[in-house]
């Protein structure tokens, strides 16, 4: 089946098989949060990002094999609403940026910092520090040695723009750091993966970078 990366709440994941990695996309909670669980195909061990919402949901998408770890992108609540029942649950360990760690209610077991790695099997995710959205949020970048890279941007960026800001030094600052992180960095063909809504590639944003910057949001 061909992945399209469209998921609706109460609906099945979506799974997008890569060489190394397979990546299960769901829709949970009243906002429409996504999260994401990736496996490693060479060991079996899985690792979430977002534990959003829906406990129950995220459980059955992890599955008997369970996780070693779950990551929050960032601090605001309607990321981390299931964190504490799946962590108790499967005794995974939690990842955070480190400026965001104290934002949310569960003990974060390791701080992440810009170029800081995680580990899922054999799978390298490369973490990128991005602030305006809030003070600490990460996105993960996957270099897929097989083809192009893929990125988990929480809510720092979709379709049509960057996350929200609500002061024009915050926007500024998040625009600085996509650009130089991950426009500059990463090729268009790079899939990205954000906190709610459908996914988009890089290079179909990458036109837009000049509007975005004229409008302010």
């Amino acid at each position: 089946m061909t992945y399209s990366g469209a998921v609706k709440v109460g609906g099945r994941a979506d799974v997008h098989e890569l060489t190394d990695l397979m990546i299960s996309k769901v829709a949970v909670g009243p906002m429409n949060n996504n999260a994401y669980l990736l496996r490693c195909r060479a060991t079996g061990e899985q690792l979430l990002i977002d534990a959003a919402a829906e406990a129950g949901t995220l459980l059955r998408l992890i599955g008997d094999d369970g996780i070693a770890s779950v990551v929050t992108t960032h601090r605001h609540g309607d990321h981390w609403q299931a964190l504490a029942e799946v962590v108790a649950a499967t005794g995974a360990r939690t990842y955070a940026g480190r400026y965001d760690a104290e934002g949310i209610p569960v003990p974060t077991d390791v701080l992440v910092d810009d170029g800081g790695t995680l580990r899922v099997g054999e799978v390298v995710l490369t973490a990128r520090h991005l602030v305006g959205h809030t003070p600490g949020s990460i996105a993960l970048v996957y270099d897929d040695p097989h083809g192009a890279p893929h990125l988990f941007t929480g809510d720092c960026l979709f379709p049509g723009g960057p996350g929200r800001t609500t002061l024009p030094n915050d926007f500024n600052s998040l625009m600085d750091d996509i650009e130089a992180k991950l426009f500059d960095q990463l090729p268009d063909e790079t899939w990205v993966y954000p906190g709610h809504g459908h996914d988009t590639t890089l290079g179909a944003e990458r036109p837009h970078l000049t509007e975005w910057r004229a409008r302010g949001w």
